[in-house]
Order: structure tokens, then sequence, then C-alpha cells
């Protein structure tokens, strides 16, 4: 099994910064698509953003310009930068990946971390 654990939240001004981390850990063969998700109270979960192994990121229009999305694969971290915060980006962060895993045969899983709470003041 493979688990996701997130770091890097917290309460911040608007405009301020923040940075996220996600790294996997366990028993992995490969990871493809990483990526940050968010859920504000009384919402639905939303997409963030979202980098595969190779190719191109992917924003929510609501971020585009303000969050940047990396990863270090040999660390097997996503990260994601998040500029010019706003009292609406205040939600839930939690961190997403597709993992392959060997057991009980190789397969692909979609893991989801514990989240991180980013609270952004007015």
């Amino acid at each position: 099994q493979a688990q996701l654990k997130e770091s890097g939240g917290g309460m911040v001004q608007a405009g301020g910064s923040l940075r996220l981390s996600c790294t996997a850990s366990g028993n992995i063969l490969d990871i493809n698509v990483m990526g940050w998700y968010r859920q504000a109270p009384g919402k639905q979960r939303e997409l963030v953003a979202t980098l595969p192994r190779a190719g191109m990121s992917n924003y929510a229009d609501s971020v585009k310009g303000r969050f940047t999305i990396s990863r270090d694969n040999a660390k097997k971290t996503v990260y994601l930068q998040m500029n010019s915060l706003k009292p609406e980006d205040t939600a839930v962060y939690y961190c997403n990946a597709d993992v392959q895993v060997p057991v009980p045969v190789t397969m692909w899983i979609e893991y989801w971390g514990q989240g991180t709470q980013v609270t952004v003041s007015s």
C-alpha cells in the first residue's frame, strides 16, 4: 500500500503566499498524475491543479496565474506554490496521486492524502 502525506498549510493574510508539499511513501512502483484538490465548507471538492509524470500541468481557472504545481519524481513529491492568495482560496487542500503498486497484483490505484487546512483572512 501507499500513503500520501501533505504539509505546508496554515493561515495567511490576503495577498500572501503558501507552499504545500505532498510526499508519497510505501510500496510504490510508479506514480503518474499527481495533483491538488480543495474543498471549502459546504462545497464539493474541486480540482486545483494536476501534473502528469510526463506532460503539461492543468489548472482551475480560478487559480491560473497565481498557483504553480511542480513535482520532484525522485522524491515522489508534488508541490503547490500559492501566491496572491484570496479569502475564497480558504479550504482543505487534498493531495491526489495515481500510484502503481505491486500487490496483490501490479495495478494502478488512486490515493488521497488526509488534507491540510489553508485559511486566508481578508
